[in-house]
């Protein structure tokens, strides 16, 4: 993953309680970067490699991921303390997620989903164990007429407790909540379509490009390769059990659709591919 340092903050995020921040960084990008020092730890910044990349590799639309050094002092101007507090519990490497100017939050009462591109999300966001796409926040951007995923640390919940971790990831996913619920009629298809690409080889590559300071020190690992070993095997484990946790959208148990607002726009990912 590439590594570069960031060189100006620019302005806190206050959309949720780890206080991510706009930064630029010396490779001329904007990215929001999301630290390890906050609340949610190394851990979340984890997820968001191994869920993200996922996403990516089986065709969604993910904004590119760096490795930001960062030196606190370039926040020194910032006048909040609690981000003053972030940024010197965060010296060395955190997250950057590419920042996508003007893109948009979906708005789930302003559009109908396309059937296989909600299934697909869905699948995906039950694989990961993805508890972040809700209707409250979708966690999903439209931008220049696609749909792009985001926030993914929620996911890969039996990272928090591997002395359970064999049981907690054959656990089923709860839907209750999920943005994509009304429109996901084709995941028989979906599954079909996504479950042969996670392989056991795609997610040793993906979980290589987390960097080994956020897997050192895990407690009952000998060392950083050895968490990446566990997150393979689990998720290996979990791609060869679909019916344990894949869910159950009958007709009679599907929340119904929401009317769209008159006049809602449509972007073009909601009825055609996500490549």
């Amino acid at each position: 993953m590439p590594l570069v340092t960031a060189t100006r903050y620019v302005a806190p995020l206050r959309e949720g309680g780890s206080l991510p921040g706009i930064v630029e960084a010396d490779d001329l990008g904007t990215y929001v970067m999301k630290f390890t020092g906050a609340g949610q730890g190394r851990k979340a910044l984890v997820a968001e490699i191994v869920a993200g990349e996922l996403a990516r590799r089986l065709g969604f639309r993910v904004p590119d991921l760096v490795v930001i050094d960062l030196d606190p002092v370039i926040a020194r101007h910032e006048p909040d303390p609690d981000v003053q507090d972030l940024l010197k519990a965060s010296t060395g490497w955190n997250l950057g997620v590419d920042f996508l100017p003007g893109s948009l939050g979906y708005d789930p009462l302003g559009w109908t989903a396309d059937p296989a591109v909600a299934s697909r999300l869905l699948w995906l966001d039950a694989f990961i164990g993805n508890v972040d796409r809700s209707w409250r926040n979708p966690n999903l951007l439209v931008w220049h007429g696609d749909m792009w995923l985001i926030d993914h640390g929620a996911s890969l919940y039996f990272h928090h407790a591997w002395a359970n971790a064999a049981k907690l990831v054959l656990r089923p996913y709860d839907v209750d909540d999920h943005v994509m619920v009304p429109y996901a009629t084709r995941l028989a298809e979906a599954e079909q379509t996504l479950l042969p690409q996670v392989t056991k080889e795609l997610l040793r590559e993906i979980t290589a490009l987390v960097p080994d300071a956020w897997l050192a020190g895990e407690p009952g690992f000998t060392d950083a390769e050895a968490v990446r070993d566990a997150y393979v095997e689990l998720l290996t484990a979990r791609a060869a059990e679909p019916r344990a946790w894949l869910p159950d959208l009958t007709a009679g148990g599907r929340r119904p659709a929401p009317a769209p607002r008159p006049g809602a726009g449509r972007p073009s990912w909601l009825g055609g591919p996500l490549g």
